[in-house]
Order: structure tokens, then C-alpha cells, then sequence
């Protein structure tokens, strides 16, 4: 399967390991530094490869190398613009957190991969992290009974160094904050965990400790869903002095779980009230983690590879990124307007909030 890489900053290396993890033709990488491409190739052995070329800009990429599939790892606020080039042009893509920066942008790449039958992935990896994969089936298989409440909570640490990498971290254009970036991945194992069907939701967000960014530090919210659950969202870039925990809390008439870890990776408490043997060999499981991404990246890449060979959805789909950035707007929404806001949310984008702090 041919593939290539457009964007080779921070999150790249996971992309290009999981490309080699999986045996893709790799084909190509792309970026705006020619430095970069070659320092990612190095890292992982591949700067003496002569079949992979490089590029600095995308169209003549995809006009060149014609991939199969790409994966889009650029800053933020461009995710959308490449992912409908890319997709006009009949290429698979699986793309980085958040799918795009607003709603109309989301619904189009959803309405033309359908029209140009393209496979779309939204890169949220924890998915597939071991500790939530057990957590999953033991939802799906009724354990939890009727669902009361959860949360999850993203308590990190991002200083001043992290934020002057690149330009365009924190701001409403490109980026957004401590939500949209360091915390979509919880708030999409959140909204997955309980049904993903939203009432409303009320939400607060502040710029407390980073002045030198346009958006939040910290963000808070309370999820009505429709199924009577409810639900609490904490997400912060202000821990001192590093990152603490991404933790999801689910409480259910029969069961409570609670995934743990620096990046949900771990069970820290697992109780159902039909427990098995089993169970007890995961009560206290950890799965180890070179960084906070975890080591989801390669089974998405692989699902995403046996979704376009076999002519099915992927295991995360378009549908899923729109529904983790929905979220992340509606918060938003509701810290601009001061209210709680009603779902579905349309014709809203992480721009709008320009001028907030």
C-alpha cells in the first residue's frame, strides 16, 4: 500500500513508525522545513532510502506520487484544507487530532468522502489503547447495566518552551487550546464510552497561567446525554511541575472502571458485579508507553490498512472526529455565549472565539 506523510513536525514519529510497523510502501513525506523531513527520515532509518521522495508542498505530492493512503500530521487549523485535496483526488487519509477546526469543515470532508468513496480516519489512537479496548467490551457486553455518570480528566503540563516550537500553538486559527489540542483524545473516549448521543452541554474555559496564548489553559463542562447519563470533562495544561494523569471515570448500575495512566493506559480500578476470573488479571494492568500519545498509532494505521482492502469503515471513522470536535465547540460555544448549549451544533468554528481572553 503506497503511502505518505504530510506534515513531519512533533507527532510525525508515530506516523512514520507506524507506517513501518505495518510494511506500507512509503513513498513519500512532505513539509514546509526540508530539515524536518530529513531529520524524521534519520530517526527512523530511512534517510538512505532513495524511494522515498520529499516534497514541500502537498498538491505536487499528490500529483506526483499518487499514494493510496496519507496521513495528515500538520498543525491544525490546515487539516481540512489538505484532507479535501487529498480526498478530491481519490487518496484514503487518516488525519490528525481534531478532523478539522469547525464544523462546515468536518461535515464537508464527511459529505465528499462519501461522494468520492474514500476511506477517513480521525487519528484518536486511545482507542486502542489495551486497558479502554477491555473497557469497551465489557460495555458492550451489557456488564455496566444502565449507565449513572463519568469523566474524564486531562491534567498536564505544558510550559512556555512547548508553546514556542511553533507559532501557531494556541491560537484560534490554527489551534486552539488546552481542549481542543492536549484534550480531544479524553473527550472522545468519553462521548464513545457513553453513547455518543448529546442533549446539551455547559461549559467554562480561562487563560489562567499562558498569556502569550489566545486560548484556554484550563476547560470545564457538564455533559447531559440522551440516554439520562451525565458527564464531567477537566482539561488543563497548568499542572505543576508535568503532566499527572488522562483518566476516564465510568459508573454503571452493575460495574465501575477506571482508566488511568498518563494516557489511559492503564486500569486502576476494574469492579463488576458479575466478576470473573478473568477480571482479576486486570485489576491493575499497565500498559507501557514510551510518551503520552501511547502505542495506538500502529493498530489504527493497521485497521485503517484492512478497512481500504477490504472496503469497510474504519474502527474510527470521519463520523467519530466530527463528534470529538463537536464537543470540544460546544464548550467553546457555551464559555462565548454563557449558556448551555443544545446539540446537534452547527456553523460553529474554534475562529469564532477570537478575542475570548
Amino acid at each position: 500500500m503506497r503511502y505518505a506523510l504530510i506534515g513531519c513536525g512533533r507527532i510525525s514519529t508515530n506516523h512514520m513508525k507506524a507506517a513501518v510497523n505495518n510494511h506500507l510502501e512509503i513513498t513519500a513525506v512532505c513539509d514546509l522545513l526540508p530539515e524536518r523531513m530529513g531529520t524524521l527520515l534519520e530517526a527512523h532509518g530511512l534517510q538512505t532510502n532513495g524511494q522515498i521522495r520529499r516534497f514541500t508542498d502537498y498538491k505536487t505530492l499528490v500529483h506526483d506520487i499518487k499514494p493510496t493512503l496519507v496521513s495528515i500530521a500538520t498543525e491544525s487549523g490546515s487539516h481540512a484544507e489538505i484532507a479535501l485535496y487529498c480526498i478530491r483526488h481519490g487518496i484514503h487519509v487518516i488525519i490528525e487530532k481534531p478532523m478539522a477546526m469547525s464544523m462546515a469543515d468536518a461535515d464537508a470532508i464527511i459529505r465528499c468522502s462519501q461522494e468520492q468513496g474514500v476511506k477517513v480516519c480521525a487519528c484518536h489512537q486511545n482507542r486502542f489503547n489495551l486497558a479502554v479496548q477491555s473497557m469497551r467490551r465489557a460495555l458492550e457486553e451489557g456488564r455496566f447495566g444502565r449507565l449513572s455518570h463519568g469523566s474524564v480528566h486531562v491534567r498536564w503540563n505544558r510550559n512556555r518552551a512547548y508553546y514556542q516550537q511553533a507559532p501557531w500553538r494556541g491560537t484560534w486559527a490554527l489551534d486552539g487550546g488546552a481542549l481542543m489540542n492536549q484534550c480531544i483524545h479524553g473527550i472522545d473516549l468519553l462521548r464513545w464510552t457513553f453513547g455518543g448521543e448529546i442533549e446539551e452541554v455547559y461549559g467554562q474555559t480561562r487563560r489562567q497561567f499562558h498569556p502569550y496564548l489566545e486560548a484556554e489553559d484550563v476547560g470545564m463542562a457538564v455533559i447531559r446525554f440522551k440516554n439520562g447519563a451525565i458527564a464531567t470533562i477537566e482539561g488543563t495544561t497548568n499542572v505543576y511541575p508535568g503532566n499527572l494523569e488522562e483518566t476516564l471515570y465510568v459508573f454503571g448500575e452493575k460495574g465501575t472502571v477506571k482508566i488511568g495512566g498518563t494516557s489511559t493506559n492503564s486500569i486502576d480500578v476494574w469492579e463488576f458485579d458479575d466478576e470473573t476470573d478473568a477480571d482479576q488479571a486486570k485489576k491493575g494492568f499497565r500498559e507501557a508507553a514510551a510518551n503520552v500519545y501511547g502505542n495506538g498509532h500502529t493498530s489504527l494505521f493497521a485497521d485503517m490498512a484492512d478497512a481500504i482492502r477490504t472496503d469497510r469503515i474504519p474502527y474510527v471513522d470521519a463520523r467519530a472526529g466530527r463528534d470529538a470536535l463537536e464537543l470540544v465547540l460546544a464548550v467553546y460555544k457555551s464559555q462565548k455565549e454563557g449558556r448551555a448549549v443544545r446539540f446537534p451544533l452547527t456553523d460553529f468554528a474554534c475562529g469564532d472565539m477570537k478575542g475570548e481572553f
